[in-house]
């Protein structure tokens, strides 16, 4: 059961396996709807998430959830980071690792942070997760994470050797940034007043 201040919450996402695995995760299904929300460009996980947050809730009018992610590659200070998405329309999974070609580093972090706003107060719950890039994209047919557009294909995380679009979801929950805060997020919910 919800706290009274969030009774309505709804995931602001048009993307029906983010929802999924939200309820899978957080084990409660919220309702979930597309918003077409302005996109913050920025390199600040916080800022961007605080900026959604808020727009989404003006445009649905009661409490949401959002959520923002990053992948940074440490040879090149904070990029891409938030800016992913642009990579990978312009890139592809395959061209990821390119960019990285002429750099012996090749460690990554995916970031993930989620934003709770009930209109009042704004509650964030991220996690980061270390790892590398593949030297190409590696994926498998039965990963619900193997898409064209995302770089699941090129990660992997430390302590593991298949990239996240490898992974069914039970193999993933280790390592999956998602799934940390998820569990953040959950504690939460469960009693706002321990946080």
């Amino acid at each position: 059961m919800l706290p009274s201040n969030l009774q309505g919450l709804t995931f602001i996402t048009g993307n029906q396996h983010k929802a999924a695995y939200l309820a899978k995760w957080l084990d409660l299904a919220l309702p979930h709807q597309k918003a077409d929300v302005e996109e913050l460009q920025s390199l600040d996980l916080a800022e961007i998430v605080a900026h959604k947050a808020r727009g989404a809730y003006d445009l649905v009018r009661k409490p949401v959830l959002v959520e923002d992610v990053a992948l940074t590659f440490h040879a090149l200070g904070r990029l891409p980071g938030p800016l992913i998405k642009w990579f990978l329309e312009e890139l592809t999974p395959a061209g990821l690792p390119k960019i990285l070609q002429a750099y012996s580093d090749k460690s990554a972090t995916a970031s993930i942070m989620y934003g709770l706003y009930d209109g009042t107060t704004l509650r964030t719950f991220e996690a980061h997760v270390s790892g590398t890039v593949a030297p190409e994209p590696r994926s498998s047919g039965t990963s619900a994470w193997n898409t064209t557009t995302s770089w699941n294909s090129v990660f992997i995380p430390d302590g593991s050797n298949k990239t996240y679009g490898q992974m069914t979801d039970e193999e993933l929950l280790p390592y999956s940034h998602r799934a940390k805060a998820i569990a953040k997020l959950r504690a939460y919910l469960t009693d706002p007043t321990a946080s």
